[in-house]
């Protein structure tokens, strides 16, 4: 994990750790209950991100995620399952994937913090799901600096259940990036992070990376609305996928995290 350009340190208005929560882990049905809508994406034999049901045949996610970061290799769709509420071992409902977009800015030979904003990607399953237990998620703009939010995740460490976030904050913002105090780890690449108003939750961003400011762990997050708003554009026009990059295995059956590239020496 490396360390944040002091242009962005500037930016931030908070304390890092402000708001925090421990996670907490999703690991029974009960535990569970809402957030099946979250599942798993596994990526080839090894590999795998987090995503969200945002239509009952779309999932969201990470750019990143499609790509080989070691050759460049797009992975096709056919390496691709989803997981709805995944959890020890089996999951509310299995997909296949039968086509796979990137942001069509997304450029996976960009210096990392530089393609934050485009770190986006949308698959359509081959199936859509229509469960009463899997509802698809809302999606809405992002909150300003300071504002609570919250992300559900698969991590390196806790493969087999997704874990809560239910508090953090977003500590900066700028319109390609938010910085966020909520802890992710690999394999959280792709989690939604989330808002709630009046019992309505709703992603309002996608995880993309972990990095560092000041010494303190932060993730960094891409703000939906026009980015998402253009994916979704280029899937209904039935435009080819950009080539990318995907998140690979490191070891531990978590996909590893695009790392952020400081302009300056930590």
């Amino acid at each position: 994990m490396t360390s944040l350009p002091w242009a962005l340190i500037a930016c931030l208005s908070l304390p890092v750790a402000a708001g925090a929560q421990e996670l907490r882990s999703l690991a029974s049905v009960d535990q569970g209950r809402g957030w099946d809508a979250v599942g798993r994406i596994n990526i080839g034999p090894n590999g795998f991100c987090t995503g969200t049901l945002i239509e009952d045949d779309l999932v969201l996610t990470a750019a990143h995620c499609l790509y080989d970061k070691a050759t460049g290799r797009r992975v096709d769709a056919s390496e691709l399952t989803f997981l709805a509420g995944w959890r020890n071992g089996r999951a509310e409902a299995y997909r296949n994937v039968t086509r796979a977009m990137a942001h069509p800015d997304y450029r996976p030979d960009a210096k990392p913090l530089d393609s934050v904003g485009s770190d986006l990607a949308l698959l359509r399953l081959d199936h859509p799901i229509r469960l009463p237990q899997v509802q698809p998620f809302a999606t809405d703009a992002a909150p300003e600096a300071g504002d609570e939010v919250g992300i559900v995740s698969y991590a390196q460490d806790r493969s087999e259940a997704p874990s809560l976030q239910e508090l953090c904050k977003i500590i900066a913002r700028r319109p390609d990036v938010l910085v966020l105090s909520c802890a992710v780890d690999f394999g959280a690449s792709g989690a939604p992070v989330f808002t709630v108003q009046d019992g309505l939750v709703s992603v309002v961003s996608v995880v993309s990376a972990k990095a560092e400011v000041e010494g303190q762990p932060v993730s960094l997050a891409v703000p939906l609305a026009e980015a998402l708003a253009t994916l979704e554009d280029e899937m209904d026009a039935g435009s080819p996928a950009t080539p990318g990059v995907r998140v690979l295995s490191n070891g531990s059956g978590g996909a590893k995290f695009v790392k952020v590239v400081p302009t300056e020496s930590p």
